[in-house]
């Protein structure tokens, strides 16, 4: 009989095709019936429930007590606790910046607002709340930078500061305006989704302000051009960056980082730009009602009355302008202001110091005299907060030089050593 015409049957019990469905082997002679595929798989169960028993579990003891369960909140309302309020995130501010009441609570309100409004928007309602970008004015030394890093300090978002004086044009010598968010990626661990949620600080802003409004044969490539490359970056859009900076290439990998959700405060000095609030001042005053209408503006501090109008005239192109629609100004730091940024602060000056002294075991202490006198060279120098570390660098130097060699555990800077320090030095070596 031939292969195809012999009769076949199951090779383990013996019943052949008619009394059973058989499965057949490689080789076309062994055959196994379905039920004895069925025998076999309960024998393979019945002996690996022996070789490995299960751990049986402890019996309950009814005496014991049943731990009480505490129903736990919704995500929601989780994470709306732990978004900060206005009024403790100036709280927080007011540790490490004195003075600037106004740029605090514009500054709270606007990260107040960012988080509230990425947990608005992602619950895909009929009401899309749009960011509301800031731009920061202030003459220098006046805690522009030093506000950013305090919020870095208290968000659990990803938070950059970049500098707008290294951007250029694409395709000039310098960091395109992507190179911005390849720092934010950077925070993040190159995250995109954490990326989108971020805040970022652009310091400098105002040098990035248009040359001149006079037409020229040459490109403004980090001026005006930087700032129409920033155009899309502020308003929101899906930018290709490259993870670690440089330039774009053919073959370069890069992340699409969408800026829709991304916050961007600036902050600029923009120095001399009161002379143009008092010329637009000026200009509206027509008549014999002069005396009367100019007589209320404070001279001394014109950057209250600052308007979009005069960053403008500055400088910045009026599509930027309205793109960061909030407008907060820095007062000037007065002699009070000074003198308790010196020691009240958390990380002020006279406590960075004493602290540095204390790792050597020695106690560092200024006479009063000498800190009103470091105070009044840093009024003088105009240079705000920042005069103030100069001004204490100088006087510490030889100070910093000798005590560590010194069996001495206590020093007092007294009045007349501070001024023997800083009347030798001029103005102009400490800008």
């Amino acid at each position: 009989m031939s292969k195809n015409n012999r009769l076949r049957y199951c090779s383990f019990c013996g019943r052949d095709e008619s009394q059973a469905m058989l499965v057949p082997g490689m080789d076309g002679y062994a055959h196994i019936c379905t039920d004895c595929i069925m025998s076999l798989d309960q024998l393979l169960q019945e002996r690996f429930q022996q070789d490995y028993p299960e751990p049986q579990k402890p019996k309950k003891q009814q005496a014991q007590a049943q731990p009480v369960i505490q129903p736990t909140k919704p995500k929601k309302a989780q994470q709306e606790n732990a978004i900060p309020k206005p009024q403790e995130i100036k709280k927080f501010l007011d540790q490490y910046v004195i003075g600037q009441d106004q740029a605090k609570r514009v500054l709270s309100v606007a990260v107040y607002n960012h988080y509230k409004r990425l947990a608005h928007n992602a619950q895909m309602t009929d009401v899309e709340i749009e960011k509301s970008n800031i731009i920061m004015v202030g003459p220098t030394g006046t805690g522009k930078t030093l506000l950013a890093k305090s919020i870095a300090r208290l968000l659990s978002v990803p938070f950059t500061i970049v500098d707008a004086t290294v951007l250029t044009e694409a395709g000039y010598v310098g960091e395109d305006v992507e190179s911005i968010l390849s720092r934010l990626l950077q925070e993040c661990d190159y995250d995109a989704k954490q990326a989108e949620k971020g805040i970022v600080f652009i310091d400098e802003i105002d040098k990035i302000a248009r040359k001149s409004d006079n037409p020229s044969i040459t490109r403004d490539v980090s001026g005006e051009g930087v700032q129409q490359a920033l155009l899309k970056l502020l308003e929101g859009t899906i930018v290709n960056v490259p993870p670690y900076g440089g330039r774009k290439h053919p073959e370069q990998r890069l992340i699409p980082v969408n800026t829709q959700n991304i916050l961007f405060i600036c902050g600029g000095a923009f120095d001399g730009i009161e002379k143009r609030i008092a010329q637009r001042l000026n200009t509206r005053v027509v008549g014999y009602d002069t005396s009367e209408t100019t007589k209320h503006i404070d001279r001394n501090n014109l950057l209250d009355y600052i308007s979009p109008q005069d960053l403008k005239s500055y400088g910045l192109i009026p599509e930027i302008v309205g793109r960061v629609p909030v407008l907060c100004h820095l007062e000037q730091l007065d002699r009070k202001a000074l003198r308790t940024i010196l020691t009240e602060p958390k990380n002020a000056l006279i406590k960075q110091y004493t602290r540095l002294l204390q790792l050597d075991g020695i106690e560092l202490k200024f006479e009063d005299k000498a800190l009103d006198y470091i105070v009044d060279k840093a009024i003088s120098s105009k240079l705000g907060a920042r005069g103030l570390r100069a001004l204490t660098e100088k006087v510490m130097t030889d100070i910093m030089f000798d005590a560590p060699s010194l069996k001495q555990t206590d020093l007092v800077i007294t009045y007349d050593y501070a001024k023997k320090q800083l009347d030798n030095t001029p103005e102009e070596a400490l800008a």
